[in-house]
């Protein structure tokens, strides 16, 4: 008698949350596929579904949650077989997420990225809830042979994992583990082969960029990395994100400044201005090093984009302070500014901290911080009509209209170009003409 053909398992995959997580998502999406199950678009309809989650903040935690709870309802429906969650949210609440969302079928710990598609196997296999947690890996995992969900023309090129700041607000060093550099060696190496596969923007991330090497006893780590990089043929832009605004020197300066393929984009997150809050965040910066290294910056380079994270709403936060912070955006006129609530996250100082500020004066703040720099953008955006840039195309829809972005824009993160009659395919550059704007969003043509 014939044997019975066994079924294809499929695995649907949901990625939530930051860059960091998005190679995470694409690694383990390799080692799914290499492994012989079978990845579907359409998780609704899966046998597996596998969630990897953020943890970092409230609204992320949410959103995972929601994510999951989902998930769950498709399993209890008949649609889906199995739910597995993995990511910050596992590594963060352990095995609680199984009192938080019933139904659940497997949570997996950072520590157990790699070991993903065995998992979906067991999993499949068992009648029985299971969690594979244990610490974050000791060293910086290697993120090679990843399969790309980011559109193959652009990458994300993880530098070192973890971080050894404790700033009074922040979760990460807790979910993520302390700082570890990726030896540089098998970063070309990542960087040579996603190059290979036709990615021509890599865009670096770390939890703190500006650290890389430290551990290594490299001097110059960073710099040293991005001379290494500039040599690889095919690429042509490097983007750096996550720069620890302590952490850049004349030496980066410089470097950046000369290296023709790091474009001239700064992404740093200075969390606020005003010296006792950031003393009560426990970060090294003043507001006398933040206003010289912005002016450094536009000294050395004219032509930098620059790009920051605040926090407003921090414990003890007064009218004062916060006016303070709204002088400081008016001053800096950043390109392109991020803004969160604080949020009180369970295990973290700030958490704990007298003084808590109402939420309705938080959502105020940040409203208020966001109008500011909206003028701000708007006035930028308009100096730049008339202006020739060099933009990467990142897609083109059926009437000919294309997105893609100036140096100025990283992806999936600031505003775009909308490129009218686009002629070029996804990944190429092309030479255009600002002829417009539309909100954040500028309006150019090829030419």
């Amino acid at each position: 008698m014939a044997k019975k053909k066994q079924k294809n398992v499929t695995v649907g995959f949901v990625s939530l949350g930051c860059p960091k997580n998005i190679v995470d998502s694409e690694k383990m999406l390799g080692e799914i596929a290499q492994s012989g199950l079978f990845i579907v678009s359409e998780s609704d309809d899966a046998d597996v579904v596998v969630i990897n989650t953020c943890g970092f903040i409230e609204p992320a935690k949410a959103e995972a949650l929601e994510a999951i709870r989902h998930a769950v309802a498709c399993k209890r429906n008949g649609t889906v077989g199995k739910v597995i969650v993995a990511g910050c949210l596992c590594q963060r609440l352990g095995q609680q997420l199984f009192d938080q969302v019933d139904g659940i079928d497997a949570i997996v710990g950072l520590g157990q990225r790699d070991n993903i598609a065995q998992i979906i196997k067991d999993t499949v296999a068992s009648k029985q809830a299971t969690a594979y947690l244990g610490r974050p890996p000791e060293k910086c995992s290697d993120d090679r042979a990843r399969l790309l969900i980011t559109g193959g023309h652009w990458a994300y090129l993880r530098i070192s994992e973890g971080c050894n700041h404790r700033c009074s607000f922040c979760t990460i060093p807790a979910i993520r583990g302390p700082f570890r550099s990726k030896p540089w060696q098998l970063i070309l190496a990542e960087a040579s082969e996603l190059v290979s596969v036709g990615v021509v923007e890599l865009n670096i991330i770390a939890q703190d960029t500006t650290s890389y090497g430290h551990d290594l006893k490299i001097e110059n780590g960073l710099a040293t990395l991005l001379t290494a990089l500039e040599k690889i043929a095919g690429l042509a832009w490097i983007r750096l994100m996550y720069l620890w605004p302590a952490g850049i020197d004349k030496k980066l300066i410089e470097t950046i400044a000369r290296n023709e393929k790091v474009v001239h984009y700064f992404d740093i997150p200075i969390q606020h201005i005003n010296d006792e809050i950031l003393k009560a965040m426990r970060r090294p910066d003043n507001k006398d090093r933040i206003r010289r290294l912005i002016e450094n910056l536009r000294e050395a380079i004219p032509d930098c984009v620059l790009r920051t994270t605040l926090i407003v709403g921090f414990p003890a936060e007064t009218d004062q302070q916060f006016a303070e912070l709204l002088d400081f955006v008016r001053w800096a006129e950043f390109d392109a500014l991020g803004c969160f609530e604080f949020y009180p996250e369970s295990g973290t100082i700030a958490a704990d901290m007298p003084a808590q500020v109402p939420d309705q004066i938080k959502q105020q703040r940040v409203e208020e911080l966001m109008f500011t720099q909206q003028k701000i953008a708007f006035a930028k955006n308009e100096k730049r009509v008339g202006r020739r840039l060099t933009c990467i195309v990142d897609s083109v829809d059926d009437k000919g209209t294309g997105r893609g972005r100036f140096y100025g824009q990283a992806p999936d993160i600031d505003s775009v170009c909308i490129i009218q009659n686009c002629r070029a395919k996804p990944g190429q550059f092309i030479d255009t003409e600002v002829v417009g704007t539309k909100d954040y969003d500028l309006l150019v043509r090829q030419t």
